[in-house]
């Protein structure tokens, strides 16, 4: 086990000298040597999504592959940010491992939480660490920056960490119902634009709230439903190649027949 550890050891300090050569000013790569915190941010995100998709696809070899591109924007920063003698990737590491250690004390202290607790305690943690800047809202540290769908899943939980959240799933379901039935009025009253986007909002912040309610992550779980779409849809195109068929010249019927077609097939009947 120690041999494993030090092996591990050693290619991570093989990646953050290959990262340090990038950088060399004499010597390094030239497009390397171009980047900035800023514009490597954007490679940064689409490597987290592409690890995404790796694990929906449940390809192992192509999770391998994506959690090093992935680390190694973590080191790209962490680079950049020594450069500036801000901070190095030892500090990252430690700044993690005493946050874990930090929001876990039921693990590292003994102490005795319940596990429907975990999460109160897990953002009730964060407050604590960030003090004084927390002294205006809860929320203030959920960044605008990000997917909406992720950001309200955030808000929804820090609201909750103090409470301000149902104890049960029933008026989580009536509340999107509700919603629902809201949306549908604006839409036969033609309430315009903004009162639709208005009530259709409040309907998407509700089905997040109830994948919330049910463990389940959303941004997961469309990801899946868009999955599934896809792969429908490309049956339906292949379906219609092979008959030498046209899908720009079929009606509505058609298609949704073989929608059904594609949901029977595929082994899905949602």
């Amino acid at each position: 086990m120690t041999h494993k550890k030090n092996t591990s050891k050693n290619k991570i300090d093989d990646l953050l000298g290959i990262m340090a050569r990038l950088r060399e000013p004499e010597k390094g790569c030239p497009w390397d040597l171009e980047q900035s915190f800023e514009t490597i941010a954007p490679y940064t995100i689409e490597e987290a999504y592409e690890v995404a998709e790796a694990i929906q696809k449940k390809d192992m070899n192509a999770l391998k592959g994506e959690l090093g591109d992935l680390l190694f924007q973590v080191v790209f920063h962490a680079q950049l940010a020594e450069e500036q003698n801000s901070f190095a990737f030892e500090d990252v590491v430690t700044a993690i491992c005493e946050k874990l250690t930090r929001r876990h004390p039921h693990v590292f202290e003994g102490k005795l939480v319940a596990k429907e607790d975990l999460a109160k305690q897990w953002e009730a943690s964060k407050r604590e660490e960030q003090g004084d800047e927390q002294s205006v809202s809860i929320l203030n540290k959920v960044s605008g920056n990000q997917p909406a769908i992720n950001q309200a899943y955030k808000l929804q939980k820090q609201a909750a960490s103090v409470g301000f959240d149902w104890q049960e799933l029933a008026p989580v379901v009536d509340k999107l119902d509700e919603e629902i039935a809201e949306l549908k009025d604006e839409i036969n009253s033609n309430g315009g634009r903004q009162r639709m986007e208005e009530e259709l909002g409040d309907v998407l912040f509700s089905c997040v709230n109830l994948a919330r309610h049910l463990d389940i992550n959303p941004e997961w779980s469309l990801r899946q439903a868009n999955k599934r779409f896809s792969e429908r849809f490309s049956y339906i195109e292949e379906i219609l190649k092979e008959k030498g068929e046209d899908i720009n010249n079929c009606s509505l019927e058609k298609l949704d027949s073989l929608w059904d077609e594609a949901k029977e097939n595929l082994g899905d009947k949602t």
